[in-house]
């Protein structure tokens, strides 16, 4: 099992995000934030159950401003589901997985 997820930087979000064959669930996330760290074993779970259909990678909005300021990300946590290069849905806050496996069913 896995303890974290893949993290992802304003130099590879391109190649890891928007050019990926699968849809990718990005977390926009920092360190500083509590609901970030709720939702992180929500999001590693998810990942290791749907990596047949969905990637999932975390940002840190701190390190990354360009991608962060490109898709107008102010609260975090923001989750961002990316499909064909586009962002395709966003979702703020923490969750727990039975519904954040409902919103994402219609993306997936």
């Amino acid at each position: 099992m896995s303890t974290a997820l893949t993290a992802v930087t304003d130099a590879t979000f391109a190649a890891e995000v928007l050019n990926s064959e699968m849809p990718v669930l990005v977390e926009f996330t920092a360190s500083w934030c509590p609901p970030c760290r709720m939702i992180e074993p929500v999001l590693v779970a998810v990942a290791e159950e749907e990596a047949h259909r969905l990637r999932v990678v975390s940002l840190d909005v701190d390190s990354n401003p360009e991608i962060t300021a490109a898709y107008a990300v102010l609260s975090m946590p923001t989750l961002m589901v990316f499909r064909g290069g586009e962002p395709v849905k966003s979702m703020v806050g923490a969750r727990a997985k039975a519904k954040l496996l409902r919103e994402l069913a219609d993306v997936v």
